[in-house]
């Protein structure tokens, strides 16, 4: 990107140090960068002192969880089970759906931006990379392991269980088993015999 079009925000931004992608960035206003200020901190009050608050432990996993992420972006859905830990991608949490009866056990990492390497060569400046953003969908029914982490774009499917400790890397389909880093299909789960 020509230097001469980026505005003049984002070169203020360059100069205070905040090496920020180009491509993302560089058309950025200072309103956008004073509204952005503003939601970053009310997000990070919220995911810090009630995400995991021992006071309103009692409510947490099933009603206060899943209003906080509501309110930071998340699409989530009814009766889902938020459990301690969670770390989502707060700057894109409108990128995360969560549907109804999900469990997202302790400690699971829903991460919706990575950076593009399909370009990267010798002499590149990491920092200047642009992100990938792709969304997160937990369908209906799913649980995610302990220690799950989740990458961008994402879709695991209805009833689906993840294995504590799993790296989820692409989509894993629906009613099935799914372990390990990257996460695979392990098992099919059938239809209870009567």
């Amino acid at each position: 990107m020509d230097s001469r079009k980026l505005s003049v925000t984002f070169r203020f931004l360059r100069k205070l140090g905040l090496n920020y992608p180009e491509q993302e960035y560089g058309q950025v206003s200072l309103f956008d960068v004073v509204k952005r200020v503003c939601k970053t901190y009310r997000d990070a009050f919220l995911l810090k002192y009630l995400m995991n608050s021992a006071l309103l432990s009692p409510v947490s996993p099933r009603k206060l969880r899943p209003w906080v992420l509501r309110k930071v972006g998340c699409h989530v859905g009814k009766d889902v089970f938020i459990g301690a830990g969670v770390y989502i991608d707060a700057g894109h949490a409108d990128l995360i759906y969560i549907e109804d009866h999900v469990h997202v056990t302790a400690r699971t990492i829903l991460l919706c931006h990575k950076k593009e390497l399909k370009d990267y060569c010798i002499g590149d400046d990491y920092a200047k990379l642009p992100y990938r953003l792709g969304e997160i969908h937990l369908k209906r029914g799913c649980s995610t392991g302990t220690g799950t982490l989740i990458m961008p774009g994402v879709t695991i499917g209805e009833g689906t269980i993840i294995g504590a400790g799993s790296l989820v890397t692409q989509d894993i389909p629906a009613w099935t088993i799914a372990v390990g880093r990257p996460a695979k299909v392990v098992k099919q789960i059938m239809v209870r015999e009567k």
